[in-house]
């Protein structure tokens, strides 16, 4: 069955959640000359059964078929990967390999596929460039660590593993620029530098708006292009996008998002995509607007979605803890929370992992240095939301508000909502106690259960004598001496100290009150 004669369908994608027009899990579509159905491929990848009840959805959306072709590809490559080592024979009686035979060029599978990226997109002079400049990238560290081995029976295995990470970082680096230069070249997205959101992504010139910046880059040509795209290593390879009335410019067709544009450009223009993780990231640059392209939150600096958008494009995730990152260099900077700290403040012995974050410590806490400047005035503040709060109180700006779509509550962050949606609403209770059948939403609330299993009680009631684990029980005790009725029934007006023993009265004498 072609794609291009089956219609989505509207309903909840089965893995995500998403509502929107979907694909059938069941039926089969066309993608770039292969059949696929999306059920086998869950099942083939993952060994996963999915249950066709016919209460449950069988939809899947853009997102989650992306997601599910890098899974399968990866999982291709690793079974790939392993037949080969399985079969390598190393070869002892060959003679110490010169390192400058490693310069020479390695004709296998991997090359011929890596000439024919280059031939479909790239001329001949523009790839050469390109085999020589990762060719010299991919060796400045490998070089230092081959010149010190001398042992003969090492040396063919040490040099094919060389060529293959060498042509493995290239085969992978023109596969994204290719990708990169087929959405760019095919459509009205606008790159650029994310430390200059209206920065042209070409040269060095910043615009006040952004149509400015799009009727400039339009002089830039496709070598430019090209150029630009070459000076990323393929570890910290990403191009952020701004998709404001995306559309395709061989047809002139509008398009929701940029998957369906790749989606557009395969089946309507015989466009072709490498398998590889996707690397093109949409923002919509609307002026003090930070909405995600992807899930539609919103974020009050540009800094915090682009955080964000690890969540959405996790083509690296963190061993450790589960953390996806859009790129192999993001991965490597998590990575080293996990090692431990090595770098100590000298004012309040705290530890931390980097030099940068230790210097961000002392320049907060202990210098104050105030960082963040009102737009109306010139006071400045040490923090972001410190700011926001005094722009709020003085200049009258409204305040942000994020509404939970479940009850009435609302926060003045993003992420006390998410906290909020799952201790409250999910009900999330990932932290179980070892001694009882205790289970709380974070870390810290375990810690303080914890007392009650072996914790000295060294709060001592100056009045009574009795002790308590925790300096907060003993407060709360204090009330009983200070006759502190804080807690008064609504109903009859009768106060307690504490807040159970108001609940116990409730629930007595006035169960009506319980009543929703």
């Amino acid at each position: 069955m072609n794609e291009s004669d089956v219609s989505t369908k509207y309903g909840e994608c089965r893995c995500c959640l998403t509502m929107g027009e979907h694909r059938d899990l069941m039926l089969e579509y066309e993608w770039n000359g292969s059949r696929e159905v999306y059920f086998k491929i869950f099942l083939e990848c993952f060994n996963l059964f999915l249950s066709t009840n016919s209460r449950k959805s069988t939809l899947i959306c853009t997102t989650c078929i992306l997601r599910l072709r890098d899974a399968s590809s990866f999982k291709k490559m690793v079974l790939e990967a392993e037949r080969n080592l399985l079969s390598y024979n190393l070869n002892r009686d060959n003679s110490i390999v010169q390192l400058q035979d490693l310069q020479k060029p390695i004709e296998n599978e991997e090359n011929e596929q890596l000439f024919e990226i280059k031939n479909e997109k790239f001329d001949n002079s523009e790839g050469s460039d390109i085999e020589q400049n990762e060719a010299n990238s991919d060796t400045d560290g490998l070089e230092e660590d081959i010149v010190k081995i001398t042992n003969k029976s090492y040396t063919d295995s040490i040099r094919d593993t060389f060529c293959k990470i060498k042509n493995n970082n290239r085969t992978e680096k023109l596969a994204y620029i290719y990708n990169a230069s087929v959405i760019l070249e095919n459509s009205n997205v606008t790159p650029f530098k994310p430390k200059h959101q209206n920065g042209c992504f070409y040269c060095r010139m910043i615009f006040d708006d952004l149509s400015k910046l799009r009727e400039h880059q339009k002089k830039h040509t496709k070598a430019e292009l090209k150029r630009v795209l070459r000076s990323y290593g393929a570890e910290n390879f990403v191009v952020y996008v701004d998709v404001t009335d995306l559309k395709c410019t061989i047809c002139n067709e509008p398009v929701l998002n940029l998957n369906e544009l790749k989606i557009h450009l395969i089946k309507e223009h015989k466009k072709k995509m490498q398998e590889f993780p996707d690397r093109v990231v949409p923002f919509k640059l609307t002026p003090g607007i930070f909405e995600c392209q992807v899930c539609k939150c919103n974020f009050e600096t540009f800094g915090s979605i682009e955080r964000h958008m690890n969540v959405h494009f996790r083509n690296y995730v963190c061993k450790e803890c589960g953390t996806g990152y859009v790129t192999k260099c993001r991965l490597k900077v998590h990575s080293k929370q996990h090692i431990g700290g090595s770098f100590p403040c000298e004012t309040c012995k705290k530890v931390y992992s980097t030099p940068v974050k230790l210097k961000n410590h002392i320049d907060v806490v202990h210098k104050m240095i105030k960082r963040f400047k009102c737009a109306k005035c010139d006071e400045r503040f040490t923090e972001y939301f410190r700011r926001q709060k005094h722009m709020v109180e003085v200049h009258g700006v409204a305040p942000l508000e994020y509404k939970c779509n479940v009850c009435e509550k609302s926060f003045d962050r993003k992420y006390m909502l998410s906290m909020h949606m799952k201790r409250d609403h999910l009900e999330e209770r990932d932290y179980q106690c070892e001694l009882c059948s205790y289970t709380c939403f974070t870390k810290n609330e375990l810690k303080v259960h914890m007392i009650k299993h072996n914790g000295e009680r060294i709060f001592e009631c100056t009045v009574c004598k009795k002790s308590y684990a925790r300096k907060k029980t003993l407060r709360e005790h204090m009330r009983i001496h200070n006759n502190d009725r804080r807690y008064a029934c609504k109903s009859c007006g009768q106060a307690f100290v504490q807040n159970c023993s108001l609940k116990g009265h409730i629930k007595t004498h006035h169960p009506e009150l319980l009543v929703p």
